[in-house]
């Protein structure tokens, strides 16, 4: 939850569109771990059904509120700020989120379970988004290319809407 304060804090002071988007993303990585939980405290393949559809529901919104965002900024031409917690911030997170990823997917193929393959989906795509947030930030921050900071927006949506098609059409 420090995670979710400081990128809100950082997305707010810089008006950057991405570190909200990375931060809303995080919820979603916070609220797929209650899912995991919830879906391996009982059984049942409707339970097991229930839990990805409200990943994947998680996803598809995300993607979203980030294509109208980012599509909004790039067409005012708003420039964000920079935002030095923010690429600190970002910097440390996909380095976790990748090595969590990988713990998380080892642990669901042994335990042969789709939900938590899933989940270790998202900490891994978490991990992208994160290194793409941060390129959009150092390049905002270090060149001034402030339309990096949208196009980071698009490498969300280009991820959330993979996951969500996946989850949801699957074939089971």
């Amino acid at each position: 939850m420090i995670g979710i304060v400081v990128l809100a804090v950082a997305a707010w002071s810089a008006r950057s569109v991405a570190l909200a988007g990375f931060g809303l993303d995080s919820l979603i990585e916070i609220g797929a771990s209650v899912v995991v939980v919830w879906e391996l405290s009982g059984t049942g393949e409707t339970r097991r059904r229930r839990a990805l559809h409200l990943i994947g529901g998680a996803f598809a919104a995300l993607a979203v509120y980030l294509l109208i965002q980012s599509s909004w900024v790039l067409v005012t031409g708003y420039h964000p700020h920079h935002s030095l917690p923010g690429i600190a911030w970002t910097a440390i997170t996909a380095v976790v989120m990748f090595a969590l990823a990988a713990g998380k997917t080892r642990i669901g193929a042994a335990l042969d379970n789709p939900v938590l393959r899933t989940e270790g989906r998202v900490t891994l795509i978490d991990g992208v988004l994160a290194a793409a947030v941060l390129v959009g930030l150092v390049l905002n921050a270090g060149l001034g290319w402030w339309w990096s900071d949208p196009l980071a927006g698009y490498v969300l949506v280009f991820y959330a809407v993979r996951e969500a098609r996946e989850i949801f059409f699957a074939k089971e």
